[in-house]
């Protein structure tokens, strides 16, 4: 079989309207809160969070009728939701538009049951906890020399210089994909995560270069190109012993090609950004380094990096009084459900001591995302390397990206003071 007559990017058919969706209007006699609150203007993705109360406001499940889809935005709903998979599908797709949700149909995101834990276990084998223990001294010692360097030069931007590193240098290799082509993967991996929104003119402008990415993937990450030890290979080896179809591993590229790169990054930035005018929970972590891996999870769950995806209702379904109808798409909105009064004490306040281990900032039930553990990894590693020289971030200039389901930055300039760990 020829993969790639399976979803060409070239077939991808974009209607004349690219700001509107035309997958289903719900049945407009069923009652439900509406609103005409734009999630996807430049200014809504550069502060969603004021939007999200008035949503969660607004009632459990609110149709926005800018984009023909339902939105859920409070804790308790977007949880149980994503945990009732029978119920929100993801095997139509998580995107909010249909040439993307069309050309990925199939891949871990994109699946459910037993299509879906299949195809994870052949992602999941080599970033599982047990496994990504035989990378921990080598994402230690490069984030220990990384951080050394800027250190010295004092004047760094977090946001490129380093939260990029680990993720581009270590892990892209460790995922073994060709080196020709792959200085493309941040501007793949953007584009990806853009393509995501709704069919407005910023998703348009993406196409083309996601287009690239699938072209890659089709073309470029065969079993002949890939490092032999690298996971991009082990896909095709799954298939080999008949454990996925032979049509997955190109289409497989773009769960280790996106998802492993910019989210990673962004919490990493926003991060430093966080600490930076957040001295005193700082001070609390150089003091207690045991509370790394809370300040991690507040970094998620504040920032989102990640805003949501999208789900289709297979029937109706109630939500707290509200009706979901069949074959509705339904944005489920993790940003705002982190920042949910009813869930959280002081929710827009930083607090690396708070009790937030079920942030659902890397999803939640069966789709939770497959490289967090890594992701975290990586994280704490650049962190603890900071704590033992940094004692201030001094914040300089900062520019956030304009994506339609990512929230972070493009730069994050500090001057950093030094001073060593003081616990």
């Amino acid at each position: 079989m020829d993969c790639r007559s399976l979803r060409s990017p070239n077939s991808w058919d974009l209607p004349d309207q690219p700001w509107r969706t035309t997958e289903r209007f719900p049945d407009m006699n069923v009652t439900y809160p509406q609103s005409d609150i734009d999630l996807y203007s430049d200014a809504a993705l550069l502060d969603p969070f004021p939007l999200y109360k008035q949503l969660r406001d607004a009632g459990p499940a609110v149709w926005l009728s800018r984009y023909d889809m339902m939105v859920l935005s409070r804790y308790k709903d977007v949880t149980e939701a994503m945990r009732n998979w029978q119920v929100f599908t993801s095997a139509q797709g998580v995107m909010m538009n249909k040439p993307m949700n069309d050309t990925l149909r199939g891949i871990v995101l994109c699946s459910d049951d037993r299509e879906h834990a299949a195809l994870r276990r052949v992602i999941a084998k080599p970033i599982t906890p047990a496994a990504i223990k035989s990378y921990s001294d080598l994402i230690t010692t490069e984030a220990e020399a990384l951080v050394e360097r800027l250190v010295a030069r004092r004047h760094f931007d977090a946001a490129t210089d380093l939260a990029q590193y680990l993720p581009v240098t270590i892990v892209s290799n460790l995922v073994g994909l060709p080196e020709e082509g792959r200085e493309r993967m941040l501007d793949w991996a953007a584009a990806n995560f853009q393509c995501f929104g709704p069919l407005n003119e910023r998703t348009t402008q993406a196409f083309e270069i996601v287009k690239e990415m699938v072209t890659f993937a089709f073309t470029k990450c065969t079993r002949e190109n890939l490092k032999p030890d690298g996971w991009a290979k082990m896909i095709w080896d799954a298939a080999d012993r008949g454990e996925i179809g032979m049509d997955k591993p190109p289409l497989m590229m773009n769960d280790y090609m996106g998802p492993s790169l910019d989210t990673t990054i962004f919490t990493t930035s926003s991060a430093i950004w966080q600490f930076a005018q957040n001295p005193d929970h700082w001070d609390a972590l150089r003091e207690s380094p045991l509370l790394l891996s809370g300040a991690i999870n507040e970094v998620v769950r504040m920032e989102s990096p990640l805003q949501g995806f999208s789900r289709v209702a297979t029937r109706d379904v109630n939500i707290d009084g509200v009706t979901v109808p069949k074959d509705t798409r339904t944005i489920m909105l993790w940003g705002s459900a982190n920042r949910d009064e009813r869930k959280w004490d002081e929710p827009d306040k930083f607090d690396i001591k708070r009790r937030n281990a079920d942030h659902v900032g890397f999803g939640h039930g069966v789709h939770i995302c497959v490289g967090m553990h890594l992701a975290k990894m990586e994280i704490a590693a650049l962190l603890t390397a900071l704590i033992k020289r940094v004692k201030r971030f001094e914040l300089g200039k900062t520019e956030r990206v304009v994506n339609n389901v990512m929230h972070g930055f493009s730069k994050v300039e500090v001057t950093v003071h030094e001073g060593a760990a003081i616990h």
